[in-house]
């Protein structure tokens, strides 16, 4: 297991982050499945994304001593009805080669209870399978597993499993 740089800033994500957080992001769109998108976003619409993250929910970054981006997490909405208002999706993306060395949980750890701040009550988790790393971070962070579907995407010739986590935010140790 590699070491997380030992000097990191966690901070809130700003238009200027666009950029990094695209070129963090498009490996994950190109050579997985762990997201379902095709085509990488531009540096415009990962602004548009941050800007909305930061609307209501959260969008943050990690960075090193020397100001590069080494990842990034957010909530965004979970489902459009009002009914859902209070729950969000969460995701967390990291710089190749930093996957299990604590990035995720320090950019988790900051964005969660930012969350709850703003009102949210129940973080949701949708992990590709297969994605070890990701269900043993959500898994230590108190996430509990809520199920899985079957062949619901289709990216790269294959079909892919997709699992879901939650988390209460309302909990005293959330």
């Amino acid at each position: 297991m590699n070491a997380m740089p030992a000097l990191h800033t966690v901070r809130d994500a700003t238009p200027a982050d666009a950029a990094a957080c695209a070129d963090i992001y498009a490996p994950y769109v190109t050579d997985t499945a762990i997201t379902f998108e095709l085509e990488p976003p531009t540096t415009r619409e990962m602004a548009a994304r941050i800007a909305t993250a930061q609307d209501r929910h959260a969008w943050l970054v990690l960075e090193d001593a020397d100001g590069t981006l080494l990842g990034y997490a957010y909530g965004g909405t979970f489902r459009t009805r009002a009914a859902y208002d209070r729950c969000c999706e969460v995701s967390v993306y990291l710089r190749r080669g930093l996957r299990r060395t604590g990035a995720g949980r320090t950019l988790y750890s900051a964005l969660l209870p930012r969350l709850a701040e703003r009102g949210m009550t129940r973080a949701i988790a949708c992990m590709t399978l297969p994605n070890d790393a990701s269900l043993g971070l959500h898994r230590a962070l108190g996430f509990t597993d809520v199920g899985v579907m079957h062949r619901v995407g289709r990216k790269h010739d294959a079909w892919h499993d997709v699992a879901w986590a939650e988390l209460d935010l309302t909990a005293p140790n959330a």
